[in-house]
């Protein structure tokens, strides 16, 4: 099964170490996310993360960038749900029920579904998917090899949504609440946590 990581919301400083020390782990693939979609920024961290990591990233807005950095794709959601025209290359995209994944999986190299669980990252974003729903959705075919799970996903259920079917999962709050960027200087909790969900979910 994938492992998948979402960005925090926000730069911090030594992002780039972090994210370099995630792939050198065997990260495959990052979902460049960040609430502020200035340019600039994002071109920063990209420079700063080497060349041969930078096609695992997909990127959710400024979708030049991936042509510019050789990124491995774009993610379209609700901000920025609109491919540019004449693009070619990888597509993922979100969905939030098993009807849109049931429409949208088609078009899209792989979707998102969430909340699976109760986020961890975002307060009072609860899961509207029962174990039971999930297995008979697996069952149907709607939640297969392309549809990847998300919220509140980490070590206490990991192995669940591997055994829901999935083809893989995203974390977020469930690596980077290991880390504070404001008063840690030292990221090993954070390797270690990235380490032990890898290793379960492979």
């Amino acid at each position: 099964m994938k492992l998948i990581v979402i960005t925090r919301p926000t730069y911090f400083v030594e992002e780039d170490k972090i994210l370099t020390a995630l792939f050198e782990e065997g990260l495959e693939i990052l979902h460049l996310r960040k609430t502020d979609q200035t340019p600039v920024y994002a071109e920063r961290l990209l420079t700063l993360i080497p060349e041969k990591y930078r096609k695992r990233i997909v990127v959710h807005g400024n979708f030049y960038l991936k042509e510019e950095y050789k990124l491995r794709g774009i993610h379209i959601n609700s901000h920025n749900p609109i491919a540019p025209d004449n693009y070619s290359g990888p597509i993922t995209t979100s969905c939030h029920s098993l009807e849109e994944v049931r429409e949208k999986k088609p078009h899209f190299d792989y979707v998102f579904l969430s909340p699976v669980f109760d986020s961890i990252s975002k307060e009072g974003y609860t899961s509207a998917f029962t174990p039971e729903k999930i297995r008979a959705a697996a069952k149907e075919g709607i939640i297969d090899k392309r549809v990847i799970a998300l919220g509140g996903i980490d070590e206490s259920n990991i192995l669940q949504v591997k055994d829901f079917g999935f083809g893989g999962c995203a974390v977020l709050g469930g690596l980077w609440n290991k880390f504070c960027p404001e008063h840690d200087y030292n990221y090993s909790e954070l390797i270690e946590q990235f380490r032990k969900l890898k290793h379960m979910a492979d």
